[in-house]
């Protein structure tokens, strides 16, 4: 087995990564710390999250640094500040014994003018996301001309959140005789595009199963109904009494209302999502890294970054429509060999999503039933046992108390003082789950007066915001199609470059070709299945307008 020593590294950083705990390389240090110290040529390296990628690249980076040139050699892109952030923290901790290296982070939500004096002090390394660097571009603070390695981190995620624009208009400023090195997770077409426009005959390194989540990691899924979902995230939060986790929703506005709930509810949670202020985000993060909070509920675009090696469970409240992100989410767990569990939990509209992501991963998500109230009591108390069993006694300073304490107690036997005992902790467990409902939801059939029930088929168009695409103009091109009088229509979400739409899977073929052969405001339409078909739902009429029923979040399209 290969270690850190083996590797032809400056002492100086052999001497920091040890400090760090740093013995033997992960599968992608490995394959790319040596292929980059003896090429200069340009690599698409493809991992997973939590994989150690900030090394592979962050180690040879610095090796190759010319401390005698104070101008930028290096410059890092990454998709969000939290993720910028760290990358400069895990630098620094790599450079802990070279001091004459100089490096600078540049982010969004931080003040401009302390930014700016550290890119004119003259830096070697600058990290940073897209739109601070084009800012600093424009006002001439930042001169790329110089730079021999530009490092594209989670290139994937960066075009998902919409930075294509940013990072061609960066790159256009390099010069054309560098090295560029592309990790990301997964390679779709648009991380393939950038790559054949930017990149010189790439070598490509590959670790484990491209788009398919560690091995390490068990997946389950709970079926409830929708109205039911925060009822079975704290059944499983409280089955699970040492949980440290991330629970992961669509919005911004629903993560802080689920985290305000578990917080009323007692829980330690908190909420980490856009509208936040740095500040505010940065202490959601150190409370949540020191454990002070157990469990974060967070959007996937303000997780990015979020480095923590422990993490137990992720919980999807929400399944997203890309199984891509599901991997990502699921990567932050069973890190550095450790198991980790990734949780979701579903209702029968999202059955079509899991199917896809259970093809992406290569395995089947397992179902489990919903806890019910005996199984979590019996849980808790176990734990309570087993922290009681473990206490470290101070037997100095307790030692005056306790006569007065066992003269208290003298008048109970020792079977009566075990449950007294139990039951101070016990109790508010024993009376919220007296008498709980089952939340498993059994096979959803039509409800009376329908005729039939419907099965959905997701849809991926390339038609999003950026031309002009919304919900009610979605609705209204589906209905020009004319495939049918009339077609059931699911979720839409519509997002920058791209929108998904759950249409009558019956409808699947003629929806598809309908769909490749035309046009919208003179964009040919590309469309592909998004999802497996499933998704079995009771059909509920909405009238015969476009309006959406809110109590079922259908809609239907007239013909």
């Amino acid at each position: 087995m290969t270690n850190f020593t083996d590797i032809s590294l400056p002492e100086p950083l052999l001497r920091a990564i040890k400090d760090l705990g740093f013995i033997t390389p992960t599968p992608i240090q490995e394959e790319t710390i040596p292929w980059l110290l003896d090429n200069e040529t340009d690599l698409i390296a493809l991992a997973q999250t939590g994989t150690g990628k900030t090394a592979a690249f962050g180690l040879p980076a610095l090796s190759e640094t010319d401390i005698e040139r104070p101008e930028v050699q290096t410059l890092i892109l990454c998709p969000t500040r939290e993720l910028c952030i760290q990358i400069g923290k895990d630098f620094t901790a790599f450079a802990k014994y070279m001091p004459r290296i100089k490096m600078a982070t540049v982010y969004g939500g931080a003040p401009l003018f302390k930014q700016k004096e550290a890119l004119l002090s003259g830096v070697q390394i600058v990290v940073g996301t897209p739109g601070r660097v084009n800012d600093f571009i424009r006002q001439n603070v930042l001169k790329l001309d110089k730079v021999k390695r530009l490092i594209l981190d989670e290139a994937d995620e960066m075009l998902n959140m919409g930075f294509k624009d940013e990072i061609f208009e960066i790159m256009s400023k390099t010069p054309v005789a560098k090295q560029t090195l592309l990790f990301s997770a997964t390679m779709p077409r648009e991380v393939a595009q950038l790559a054949s426009t930017f990149m010189k005959d790439p070598h490509r390194i590959s670790v484990g199963n491209q788009n398919q989540g560690a091995e390490n990691i068990k997946h389950y899924f709970y079926k409830v109904q929708a109205r039911d979902k925060y009822l079975a995230l704290k059944r499983i939060a409280d089955m699970s009494p040492k949980i440290y986790g991330i629970i992961f929703c669509r919005t911004r506005i629903e993560t802080q209302e689920i985290a305000d709930k578990l917080q009323q509810d007692g829980y330690n949670a908190d909420a980490l999502h856009g509208d936040l202020s740095q500040g505010q985000r940065e202490l959601v993060m150190s409370r949540f890294r020191t454990k002070f909070v157990r469990l974060l509920v967070a959007t996937d675009v303000a997780a990015r970054g979020l480095d923590v090696d422990d993490l137990t469970h992720i919980i999807n409240y929400n399944l997203p429509n890309d199984p891509d992100i599901y991997i990502h989410r699921s990567g932050r767990t069973g890190r550095a060999g450790k198991s980790g569990i990734s949780l979701s939990i579903i209702h029968s509209k999202e059955l079509g999503a899991l199917k896809a992501i259970e093809k992406r991963l290569g395995r089947d998500i397992q179902w489990q039933k919903v806890p019910g109230g005996r199984e979590i009591c019996e849980k808790q108390l176990y734990h309570f046992v087993d922290n009681v069993e473990r206490i470290e006694v101070n037997d100095t300073e307790i030692a005056s108390f306790l006569p007065n304490v066992y003269k208290k107690l003298s008048w109970m036997t020792r079977e009566e003082l075990i449950q007294r005992f139990v039951s101070v902790e016990f109790n508010r467990f024993l009376d919220y789950y007296k008498d709980i409902p089952d939340l498993d939801q059994s096979e959803q059939r039509s409800s009376k007066g329908d005729k039939k029930s419907f099965r959905f088929t997701t849809f991926k168009l390339n038609l999003g915001s950026n031309i002009g695409m919304n919900k009610r103009e979605l609705m209204r091109f589906v209905n020009q199609l004319k495939v049918t009088r009339s077609i059931e229509i699911g979720l839409i979400e519509i997002m920058k470059e791209h929108s998904f739409i759950a249409l009558d899977a019956e409808y699947e073929e003629k929806l598809l070709k309908a769909f490749n052969r035309s046009k919208f405001k003179g964009v040919p339409v590309q469309a592909s299945l998004a999802e497996a078909k499933g998704n079995r739902q009771g059909r509920r009429k909405t009238g015969n307008n476009d309006k959406p029923d809110r109590r079922s979040g259908y809609r239907k399209a007239q013909g």
